[in-house]
């Protein structure tokens, strides 16, 4: 099998929304009058973004899942998106799985492939995904106010947990390190949460690299502060498994939770919970927008008395 028949065998199908895909030098696709194109691209490596003995089908869900996230973020209907693939040899067990988990999950959001690449290389995933928004409706990193609610969706942690388990950091039962994998391997998108937002949140953005690292690219780019109220967040329940200081890590720090952070005025509280209700999708409010005032940490994490915890965690580091 070469390139060409990699390409056809396992990601070439039927793409009837756009007007020219796989085969060509370029895809070609029209965009919905009176909206905006979003566009994002997550890279993913082996040993550093994923075990390198992960399910390929698993695999497949989680890198378009994390590229879909993106979109939830901007409040952006994914449409479309495209794949590059370096694959250390022809593995067509391999090929069959990671295929069958990426277009389940494209399915599910109706996005279709529309073109990429394939080389022989360490393993390594890139998509670029594309979604449409209302013109100037996407929810920006740059848009929280002073005094804004900041709301979290879902449970935090289980997929820190799965890591430190995985990497002898912590010991889980099997039973519970089962489920913390799923939460790791098969993260859920918010897409219809983010879709709803846009005329709820100011700011938003995924939690991709953990709350506290996160947060702090919405204080940055909208120059405030925030303060999180600990006892407010919403932890997994698997965490009760982990030493105190592991938990606190993994639900402030510990990434790949890919829920939404988002920030809205106080006068949303009543219809932010009526969506939280209407999605079965757990809603908290975990802390406020404040001034910036020369704070050099930007994201102040409050004990339940209301004290400043000292953390020596700040977010996962691509780079470290």
């Amino acid at each position: 099998m070469n390139e060409f028949d990699l390409i056809a065998q396992y990601f070439t199908r039927s793409t009837p929304s756009v007007d020219l895909g796989i085969g060509d030098d370029a895809a070609l696709v029209t965009v919905t009058p009176g909206h905006q194109l979003a566009i994002s691209v997550d890279m993913l490596v082996a040993g550093r973004h994923f075990f390198a003995d992960a399910d390929p089908e698993r695999l497949g869900h989680k890198c378009l899942a994390v590229n879909l996230s993106d979109m939830a973020a901007m409040g952006a209907k994914p449409t479309w998106f495209t794949l590059s693939l370096a694959l250390p040899a022809m593995d067509e067990a391999w090929l069959a799985a990671f295929s069958r988990g990426m277009f389940a999950l494209a399915d599910q959001f109706g996005v279709e492939l529309i073109g990429g690449d394939t080389t022989r290389g360490p393993l390594s995933i890139s998509i670029q995904i594309a979604g449409e928004v209302p013109k100037g409706k996407a929810l920006l990193r740059s848009g929280a106010q002073i005094d804004d609610d900041i709301w979290v969706s879902g449970l935090l942690g289980a997929a820190a947990a799965a890591v430190m388990h995985r990497t002898q950091r912590a010991q889980l039962n099997a039973e519970t390190a089962q489920r913390c994998d799923l939460r790791l391997d098969l993260p859920q998108p918010r897409v219809e949460l983010g879709l709803a937002l846009s005329e709820l949140a100011n700011a938003a953005l995924d939690l991709s690299d953990g709350l506290i690292g996160d947060l702090s690219h919405i204080c940055e780019q909208s120059n405030c502060a925030a303060e999180i109220y600990f006892n407010k967040i919403q932890q997994a329940i698997e965490l009760k498994e982990l030493d105190s200081l592991l938990a606190l890590e993994a639900s402030l720090a510990g990434g790949d939770d890919y829920e939404l952070c988002f920030t809205a005025s106080e006068q949303n509280r009543a219809a932010i919970l009526a969506l939280g209700k209407l999605l079965n999708l757990p809603l908290s409010r975990v802390g406020k927008i404040i001034p910036r005032n020369g704070l050099t940490r930007l994201v102040q994490v409050l004990n339940e008395d209301g004290q400043v915890m000292d953390l020596s965690f700040t977010g996962f580091d691509h780079f470290k």
